[in-house]
């Protein structure tokens, strides 16, 4: 049986697994996030931009926002910097708290110094977190050496890392540490850019469902990120909540050789 919720920790309410994501180019508008709310996604992952989920979140009534999960991808590296988006986010969305932070694609251990050091955007949150106007704090990487860094020092309450069919390698390189750290991870990049929705034998390619279904199938993932572009694609990837399941050891097999080819021939990330 898939399990349909996670607990994040830290009296963030239990999200749904399937989380929904905008990227500062998709073009869901406040009316589509409402609808996927109502389906029962309620983890929203916010990048900043004033789209759909910025205006469906200055909307919630306060009942409501309590039950939703709202994630930001904080770009402030300096202690300076951090209290000024900080404020200026919590003003955006009209909100005296957010769910969770994360430092938004750190992709260098020079980075991370930076951040956690004295003069850092981390006792930044930290002290905020204190407060109750932050929950959680993570990080989103693409560097799976990094995140199991994190992991292993137990520095945060979250990581979001990109997994999926093609980019297995969180499996044997994060997942053991986050789960013995009990650290809740966020998946991103489940359709490897739409790479995996694409031929790459003369079967059939799969499905967005199913690629969302490979990634939720793995039991060290909280809740993995959809980001559709328009309400036609949020239609096609909520249909997984009308099909709530695993997938087969069949089914499993097939998507992996399928993300094995797409990692040789779509391109060139690692």
């Amino acid at each position: 049986m898939l399990p349909a919720f996670a607990e994040l920790g830290r009296g963030t309410p239990l999200v749904h697994r399937l989380g929904l994501a905008t990227r500062g180019n998709t073009h869901l508008t406040t009316d589509d996030v409402l609808h996927a709310l109502d389906r029962g996604v309620n983890f929203l992952n916010w990048c900043g931009h004033r789209d759909g989920i910025w205006s469906a979140v200055r909307q919630l009534p306060a009942a409501r926002r309590q039950q939703v999960v709202i994630a930001f991808q904080f770009s402030a590296r300096t202690a300076v910097e951090a209290r000024r988006e900080l404020d200026e986010t919590l003003r955006e969305l009209r909100t005296d708290y957010l769910d969770l932070l994360t430092f938004y694609y750190v992709e260098h251990e020079s980075e991370w110094e930076i951040i956690a050091g004295r003069d850092g955007a981390l006792p930044v949150l930290r002290e905020a977190q204190a407060r109750g106007t932050v929950r959680l704090i993570g990080l989103t990487t693409h560097q799976r050496p990094l995140a199991a860094a994190r992991a292993r020092n137990r520095d945060l309450d979250v990581l979001m890392v990109r997994y999926n069919a093609a980019h297995r390698g969180a499996e044997t390189e994060v997942f053991p540490l986050t789960d013995a750290a009990g650290i809740p991870v966020i998946a991103f990049t489940g359709l490897r850019w739409g790479a995996l929705l694409e031929p790459s034998s003369d079967d059939p390619p799969p499905g967005a469902p199913d690629c969302y279904r490979f990634v939720l199938s793995h039991p060290s993932v909280a809740v993995a990120l959809m980001a559709p572009d328009n309400r036609a694609e949020l239609e096609a990837d909520l249909r997984l909540l009308d099909d709530w399941r695993g997938l087969s050891p069949a089914e499993l097999a097939a998507l992996r050789a399928h993300g094995d080819r797409v990692h040789r021939f779509a391109g060139s990330f690692p």
